[in-house]
């Protein structure tokens, strides 16, 4: 019997917040799912954001981040599938917040997440192409846990006048992580996100990041777009929400564009 092909395994962070973190996960996931890639989305940020922005009420978060972490639950126990066909999700709920706590005296504490995901994959029960860790806007324990258990990290960077000072902080995160926890862990794109094309800030930012990190940045921008932002406080993500605002349509051009970066890795 031939063993499941691995998912590939990304996270999306970055440490500074309001960026499209989320937004990008529960969109860019939508988006893979509706090409034929099965994709599960990890909340792993004690806000939660994902859940609600897939529309997992707070209630009906029974097994989340919090129990598989602390031991209390498999992996698979936790997985629940989402309205969207091919989109899965591991909840989170504000538990996690005191998860770093009770993390902080475990063996392998910033492998827990990895070892879960390693396990679920050595019983046979993947169903996933891509699995998608949303993180929390910081350099905290679960985020580490993320890095150490990722293939690679996809950076959402908003276009103002300070991304490209919190992107070297998080590029010394991502080196620091390759040193002490996960060496084989890559940059797999930075996603310009909050595009004003109205707004020249938002162009120079955008050639600045491209002239620093050449191909790793995405062709693919997304606009600053009012349905995105309305799309979470209906439960649902921006593609289900519009699909024909520019939003929708840049991301799923975005996993377009991943999936053939991914063909071209696999490849080589």
């Amino acid at each position: 019997m031939s063993l499941p092909k691995k998912p590939r395994i990304l996270v999306v962070a970055n440490q500074k917040g309001g960026v499209g973190k989320t937004t990008t996960a529960i969109n860019l996931g939508t988006a893979l799912a509706a090409v034929g890639e099965p994709t599960l989305v990890i909340d792993i940020d004690p806000q939660g954001n994902a859940s609600t922005g897939l529309g997992l009420h707070r209630q009906d978060r029974k097994l989340t981040t919090y129990e598989v972490l602390t031991g209390q639950a498999r992996l698979s126990e936790a997985i629940v599938p989402t309205r969207i066909p091919g989109l899965s999700l591991v909840p989170a709920t504000v538990d996690l917040s005191g998860a770093e706590l009770e993390l902080a005296d475990m063996n392998r504490r910033n492998f827990i997440l990895k070892d879960a995901l390693e396990e679920y994959s050595v019983h046979g029960e993947n169903a996933f192409s891509y699995i998608l860790i949303d993180c929390p806007p910081s350099l905290t324990l679960l985020t580490l846990n993320a890095m150490a258990a990722a293939d690679a990290v996809m950076v959402p960077l908003q276009c103002e006048f300070f991304a490209l000072e919190g992107l070297s902080q998080l590029m010394k995160t991502i080196e620091l992580v390759r040193e002490k926890l996960n060496p084989t862990l890559e940059i797999q794109g930075i996603v310009l996100t909050m595009f004003d094309k109205r707004n020249k800030l938002s162009d120079q930012v955008a050639d600045d990041v491209r002239a620093t990190l050449g191909e790793k940045v995405y062709t693919t921008v997304i606009p600053r777009n009012v349905r995105i932002s309305e799309a979470p406080s209906h439960g649902v993500p921006a593609l289900v929400y519009d699909l024909r605002c520019p939003g929708s349509q840049a991301y799923i051009k975005l996993a377009g564009e991943l999936i053939q970066r991914e063909r071209i890795r696999a490849a080589a």
